[in-house]
């Protein structure tokens, strides 16, 4: 909804001036290849990869002249997608939801959170690389400060998440720490289902995960980001060259806490927390 908003503000409508194909792979990055070869060969108008490190790194792959319109957690630059933030130009441009402040900060509020926390379990989808690389890095370095004892979980499908909880119950940790990826964010439910079963207090990078019920999250707002794409998508449809349409770099973050989460893990949320909270669940 929240990027149909944003082609709306350019005067776009699906399906009366406009149609959006919408794909969903559900972690199955290695679909993506194919995917995009699909798009590239029926030549469309252009391709939005709002929230995908993985499926923008194959669309920049797979064309040099069908204009991408891009929501990465990674520097743009590094991933080879743009020349510069100011002035991309090439055939990509977006926005940069800055992983690394988001991922150091998430950290320090889920420890003011549980502050006894000591053994930490870091979950990363490792089909997702350079965002999984990304955070284990920014946590590793983050943690150190704080005494953290971490671990890392590796899941790329459902099944595999089951795993992990599974293993959370022989070997139990203080937190988890979910890393940002657009297949967990698929499976909120579930998460929150098996946290809940298992007790642990977890710190996700949406809020969609703390309204099914996860603890807390700390994050770009995802609704933001999806409208900014819809816009950036509609200038673009109406001629905009993508190569001079400046990178946007994410400045909304928001912090959000379920309150009846945190009392059902008999956590006590801190004032301090309370106060910065930017919405709080009940």
């Amino acid at each position: 909804m929240a990027f149909q908003n944003g082609l709306g503000d350019s005067g776009y409508v699906d399906r009366r001036n406009v149609l959006v194909e919408y794909h969903w792979l559900e972690g199955q990055y290695e679909n993506l290849p194919a995917l995009m070869a699909d798009l590239v060969r029926r030549k469309v108008a252009v391709i939005a990869t709002p929230g995908s490190n993985p499926a923008t790194v194959v669309a920049k792959a797979a064309t040099s002249t069908i204009p991408i319109v891009f929501g990465v957690s990674d520097d743009p630059v590094k991933l080879g997608l743009v020349a510069s933030i100011a002035r991309p130009g090439g055939n990509a441009t977006g926005i940069n939801w800055l992983l690394s402040e988001v991922t150091t900060k998430r950290l320090g509020l889920l420890h003011e959170m549980v502050p006894r926390a000591v053994r930490l379990a870091v979950l990363v989808n490792p089909g997702n690389a350079s965002t999984a690389e990304a955070t284990l890095n920014d946590v590793s370095e983050a943690g150190r400060p704080l005494g953290l004892q971490i671990q890392v979980y590796n899941a790329g499908n459902s099944r595999e998440i089951q795993a992990v909880f599974t293993g959370l119950a022989r070997e139990p940790k203080d937190a988890l720490f979910v890393g940002p990826d657009g297949f967990f964010n698929s499976r909120r439910v579930q998460f929150a289902v098996l946290a809940a079963r298992q007790g642990i207090p977890a710190s996700y990078a949406g809020r969609e995960h703390v309204e099914a019920g996860g603890l807390m999250s700390y994050g770009t707002s995802a609704e933001d980001m999806f409208r900014r794409a819809g816009i950036y998508v509609g200038q673009i449809l109406k001629g905009a060259n993508p190569a001079e349409l400046p990178v946007i770099q994410s400045t909304k973050f928001a912090l959000t806490i379920n309150l009846q989460t945190a009392s059902a893990l008999g956590l006590e949320v801190p004032p301090t927390l309370l106060a910065r909270a930017d919405e709080l669940i009940e």
